[in-house]
């Protein structure tokens, strides 16, 4: 009977190891079935219904049944974590359903360009992000909120320096904030000494390169746009910059300025106004706010745009040679019937 017994229970033993063997192989050879790398977003408060049905339309679940049971002996579904999750093709369910629970989400990559309007950052953050373009926007335009990171609603733009960042997802718009202070901080740390030599503060060069930012994408005449607009407000000149008006009406489409155009009422419009405009009519690039800081030494006080419409500027140091220039340009404007 004691043979028998040991037998039995030998028997049982060698089918629960290749149970648990056959189990082993079963889960391992569980992995994703996707040809390239996905990422699936996991909003706050998504239940875990909701997580699988995200999952289950990115092809991130290649057996539901085996899924469901790791993720419960896991105790996923108590435990989901928003995010936005990559995986990769070949992954083992595993490994995804670890990488799930534990929250290890992957940055994306976000790159902040020439946005001119605070709202026109904030939608185009909505899109990559988590968070509302409203949510954002409502506290970008706080008084309130603004001066706790030492900016106004006009000049809170400028905390955006032109770049790629990594963030997560689901950041929230008051840390979205936080991170592009720190982000500022280091951009501007590299240009303290310059910063002093030119005499102006942050905002004001921000609001100076914004301008340069949008007279021209030549770089290579960013200085002797920049020694033009710093002349003229040195001297208490008005700028008298175009792209200040088309600011001031909101149509960035303008191709000609006309007269009745400069009569419009804004703090923004440098042809009414003299000083800087109360911020920065976009975000600069690098290039545009470094001209500004170099602050390359010029008799110039006017350019205007050369006739062969290449892109780039005649410069002149007086009001008979602009005039000069201007004419030409105006007449090659009317020849091609822009209006």
């Amino acid at each position: 009977m004691k043979k028998k017994t040991t037998i039995i229970i030998i028997i049982v033993a060698v089918a629960v190891v290749l149970l648990t063997a056959l189990g082993l192989v079963a889960i391992s050879s569980q992995k994703l079935h996707i040809a390239e790398p996905t990422r699936v977003n996991v909003p706050d408060n998504a239940s875990y219904n909701d997580l699988v049905d995200s999952l289950d339309v990115h092809g991130c679940i290649p057996n539901h049944a085996i899924f469901n049971a790791l993720a419960k002996m896991r105790k996923l579904p108590t435990h989901i974590k928003p995010g936005s999750y990559r995986f990769t093709p070949g992954e083992n369910i595993i490994f995804v359903i670890q990488k799930l629970y534990s929250g290890n989400q992957t940055p994306i990559r976000v790159t902040i360009n020439k946005k001119r309007t605070v709202k026109q950052l904030c939608d185009y953050l909505g899109t990559k992000l988590e968070l509302t373009s409203d949510s954002l926007l409502f506290l970008m335009e706080s008084p309130i909120v603004c001066q706790q990171y030492g900016e106004t609603p006009q000049s809170i733009i400028g905390m955006f320096p032109q770049n790629t960042y990594e963030l997560y997802w689901n950041i929230t718009p008051k840390a979205l904030l936080n991170r592009m202070l720190k982000e500022s901080e280091t951009f501007w740390n590299g240009r303290d000494t310059l910063l002093k030599a030119v005499g102006l503060s942050r905002q004001q060069v921000l609001t100076l390169a914004s301008i340069v930012e949008e007279e021209t994408n030549c770089n290579e005449e960013k200085p002797d746009i920049a020694s033009v607009y710093l002349n003229r407000y040195r001297c208490g000149m008005p700028l008298q910059a175009d792209p200040t008006v088309k600011f001031a009406i909101g149509d960035f489409g303008i191709q000609r300025i006309r007269g009745n155009m400069l009569e419009v009422e804004s703090p923004y419009n440098t042809y009414k106004y003299a000083g800087l405009p109360p911020g920065p009519i976009c975000i600069p690039s690098v290039a545009s706010i470094d001209a500004v800081l170099k602050n390359k030494k010029t008799d110039y006080f006017f350019f205007c745009a050369k006739e062969d419409f290449s892109g780039r500027h005649n410069f002149s140091c007086t009001h008979e040679e602009h005039l000069s220039n201007a004419k030409k340009f105006h007449k090659a404007l009317n020849e091609r019937n822009i209006r």
